[in-house]
């Protein structure tokens, strides 16, 4: 595991086992797309990649799926982390409004991902609820519903009078079937193996060492002295980005989770939507399909050194307070996991695909933000389609260079 980006008892490292064990490289190889990367990023868009039978390869540093990948909350919603209101201030509502119908663009992809190829990974499509129980915010959630009505999501609005939850909501917008629950290292494993049975060669512990820009293709020095010859490499590494470039790619913060034993029922948490507050910085809640809730917020400056003790404690007692005040009368919430890592987000909420400034064969697929795994699922699609020739508009919100003066 990535220890610079993560740290603690990670839920999904911990209550799975390795599906496979892949090899390191061993040779000198060519192929048309390396994708560097084996998390969840790496997995879908070898897994994009793969179905349209352009020959490509992973290389991952470490083991697959144990990075940020599987301390990721993987709750899947189509709404960015701030009120469109809020974003408005960096990208027009027609914009924002493209965002949010591209997330559920993909969540729509990954359920049919599921349906295809089964569910092994704890798929289960939910409600959203974003809400807050301040009343002073009332009005700016009022707004956030009328902007996603009339754009034609299916929302509704939640009042003090009408709250069917256990916990304090002034209002809230409920987003039905505006998003999802997925096991991240279940998934990323499951892609991996349908991408694989089809072509893709994937490689754990092989670093990539030095990289040579040629004006038609890319070559990677990895481990052990060997080399991987491609026309295009895709850097879906999440946050270890330096390798590659120095470019400021978002802001950094460490967010803190926590993950219950099974709980027999969900007592106040009727249909258990997804439940994201309007604070800065938010808390969330999801289940699991073996009946936890993990919850998590509390985000601080990201240090290179992210465990901090002490501050940790803090983080996990308040956020276990804070969730049986949400949950009173869920019975036996009893905390077995509590572990940290590190999450990036944008000013705009966005992530960054696309084609890098400084070389041309350097391709991008960050899926930074709360978005993260649906702009993965985006990007990966945009980015076979261009290497096929077909330029997508859409990718154009997620211009690498797009923060540049």
């Amino acid at each position: 595991m990535d220890l610079h980006y993560v740290q603690g008892d990670v839920l999904f490292a911990k209550n799975n086992e390795v599906p496979k064990q892949y090899p390191y490289l061993t040779e000198d190889i060519e192929t048309e797309v390396a994708v560097i990367g084996g998390g969840v990023t790496g997995a879908i868009v070898s897994y994009y990649f793969t179905e349209a039978n352009i020959p490509c390869v992973v290389i991952e540093q470490s083991r697959v799926g144990l990075g940020s990948t599987c301390a990721s909350t993987a709750l899947l919603q189509y709404e960015l982390d701030s009120l469109a209101r809020d974003v408005e201030a960096y990208i027009p509502m027609s914009d924002i409004l493209e965002a949010y119908h591209m997330g559920k663009e993909a969540l729509e992809d990954i359920k049919e991902i599921i349906i295809q190829h089964g569910n092994r990974c704890g798929y289960e499509e939910k409600d959203t609820l974003t809400y807050t129980a301040k009343g002073a915010e009332i009005g700016c959630i009022e707004e956030e519903f009328r902007i996603r009505k009339e754009a034609g999501f299916e929302v509704e609005f939640i009042s003090e009078e009408m709250n069917p939850f256990s916990f304090e909501l002034k209002a809230g917008v409920l987003a039905h079937k505006g998003g999802a629950q997925i096991d991240p290292y279940r998934f990323t494993h499951q892609l991996l193996e349908i991408s694989e049975q089809k072509g893709l060669r994937i490689y754990e512990n092989t670093a990539v060492n030095k990289v040579h820009y040629d004006e038609d293709s890319v070559e990677l020095e990895v481990s052990y002295g060997y080399k991987v010859k491609a026309k295009k490499i895709i850097l879906a590494t999440g946050y270890d980005t330096g390798a590659f470039s120095t470019r400021n790619y978002g802001i950094k913060t460490v967010s803190y989770n926590i993950a219950t034993r099974p709980v027999s029922d969900f007592e106040g948490w009727p249909e258990t939507p997804l439940i994201r507050d309007n604070n800065d910085p938010y808390f969330y809640f999801r289940t699991t399909d073996d009946d936890r809730i993990i919850a998590g917020g509390k985000d601080i400056p990201f240090e290179p050194n992210i465990f901090n003790e002490k501050v940790a404690k803090e983080k996990y007692k308040i956020l276990e307070t804070h969730l049986k005040q949400m949950f009173p009368y869920i019975p036996n919430l009893e905390i077995e996991y509590k572990y940290c890592g590190c999450f990036t987000s944008t000013p705009d909420n966005l992530a960054f695909v696309g084609i890098s400034p400084e070389h041309k064969n350097l391709w991008y697929c960050l899926g930074y933000g709360a978005n993260g795994i649906l702009f993965d699922v985006l990007g990966g699609k945009m980015l076979t389609k261009l290497y096929k020739g077909e330029e997508d508009s859409r990718m154009r919100l997620f211009k690498v260079d797009r923060f540049d003066k």
